[in-house]
């Protein structure tokens, strides 16, 4: 097709790694459909806006990206899809010049909708989310480097009392398993030489009788795949197995787990309507780091839920600070319309939530420097993403962020590096036997 004839098409993600896999998704149909993909913020002809709902922030991020698409392409064709589609359409309809909005049942066959042209008014699906396991159909042709996101699950049945998702997302399910494994070897044979496992409650893979164990242990079959990850997962779900996996140097699970605690305190865990207490929390992080050398432990916490006093707060600083966890992802508790937690009284106020924050980033940024130090003089396995300012980046397989100032060209490789000291938030240093480690 002649390129001056060819419509450009972006796309912009906001929220989860699950958002992420299904955006590369519609990017690879995009690709197929005949578009050129532009970055977000260059002129286009299509605009797919992929929202997040968690937050009353991620609202009016995704409110102000849709208008900031319009602003700069009027006559272009805006689709907003996602989770505040799939929540918020009311909102998104009110903004003048969005033709599209649908949710997350139909999100990935936004095309077909597309195709039908523009609307005076925006045309809303907002279809009922099933419950029946699903298949996404595999289009991809373009290479994919570095790491690539697997979705290998959907939707929620834990019903937290802050948490939205479950109405955004529905009830837990499974994606099929040949379906699964279709795209792992697509992405594997372009070029993906990580998969990270995605989706909303992943530990809850259940296919047949198959489990996110089976997941890792069919993915860690398939030939040229270095690396398994998996995004975040429910402490309650997590099998002891995947420890012998980790310790395993033939297998490519790496030793990484991001493991929600939410709140340090039993009060706001019982509120939060958590499936464990602190204590179970505690042994579980200790026996993950006392089974796998070298683990990285992550977690998400959220302040100022309804009724969590200075204490409560203070328990949830000083686990973190004590248990083996190497950072923390902090998020201030917001309102979600229909969640239990709206009825609950004590409510917090900003400039508390505010402080709480900052304080668990404190702690996190600390905890984060002690593990990269606990690094320093040690040689490490990292798979090298891309350039910046004349270093290359990448990963470790613990998640530790490394740089290299060389003239190789590191993109997609994986090296073995020798750290020698950490600036910020990266470990510094020097590729070893370069002809001899690249895989």
């Amino acid at each position: 097709m002649n390129t001056a004839l060819r419509k450009r098409a972006s796309v912009h993600t906001l929220g989860c790694r699950l958002n992420q896999s299904e955006s590369a998704i519609l990017t690879e149909q995009l690709h197929a459909a005949g578009y050129d993909v532009v970055p977000f913020g260059e002129s286009a002809d299509l605009g797919i806006i992929n929202t997040c709902t968690v937050t009353g922030e991620a609202d009016s991020k995704s409110r102000q990206l849709v208008r900031s698409f319009i602003r700069r392409n009027p006559s272009a064709y805006t689709a907003v899809i996602g989770c505040y589609s799939q929540m918020g359409h009311k909102a998104l309809s009110e903004i003048e010049g969005v033709d599209l909005i649908v949710g997350n049942q139909e999100k990935l066959n936004v095309l077909a909708y597309v195709a039908q042209g523009k609307n005076d008014a925006p045309l809303v699906v907002r279809d009922r989310i099933e419950r029946e396991d699903f298949t996404i159909e595999i289009v991809g042709e373009t290479n994919t480097a570095r790491r690539a996101n697997l979705k290998i699950q959907d939707g929620c049945d834990f019903m937290c009392s802050f948490c939205i998702i479950p109405f955004a997302r529905g009830r837990a399910r499974s994606r099929a398993w040949n379906n699964l494994l279709d795209e792992a070897n697509q992405l594997v044979d372009r070029g993906a030489k990580e998969l990270v496992l995605t989706g909303v409650n992943v530990g809850t893979y259940d296919f047949q009788q198959k489990s996110v164990l089976d997941v890792v242990d069919a993915l860690n079959e398939i030939p040229g795949l270095v690396r398994i990850r998996i995004s975040s997962i429910e402490p309650t779900t997590i099998q002891m197995e995947l420890f012998d996996r980790m310790n395993d140097t033939a297998h490519g699970l790496v030793p990484y787990l991001h493991i929600p605690l939410q709140s340090g305190s039993n009060a706001v865990l019982s509120a939060m309507k958590r499936r464990y207490t602190r204590e179970e929390y505690i042994a579980f992080v200790e026996l993950a780091h006392d089974s796998v050398a070298g683990i990285c432990i992550g977690t998400d916490i959220l302040v100022g839920m309804p009724g969590e006093s200075d204490e409560d707060f203070a328990q949830t600083a000083l686990l973190l600070a004590s248990a083996p966890i190497h950072y923390s992802h902090v998020f201030p508790y917001s309102e979600r319309s229909g969640t239990p937690a709206t009825r609950m009284e004590d409510k917090i106020d900003p400039q508390t939530k505010a402080l709480r924050s900052a304080r668990i980033r404190q702690i996190s940024a600390r905890k984060r420097r002690a593990f990269y130090d606990s690094h320093l003089g040690a040689d490490v396995e990292v798979l090298f993403e891309h350039q910046e300012n004349g270093a290359w980046l990448g990963y470790t397989g613990n998640y530790v962020r490394v740089a290299v100032r060389s003239h190789e060209y590191l993109e997609n490789e994986l090296r073995t590096v020798r750290v020698d000291e950490i600036i910020g938030d990266y470990a510094m240093g020097q590729v070893l036997d370069t002809a001899e480690m690249t895989v």
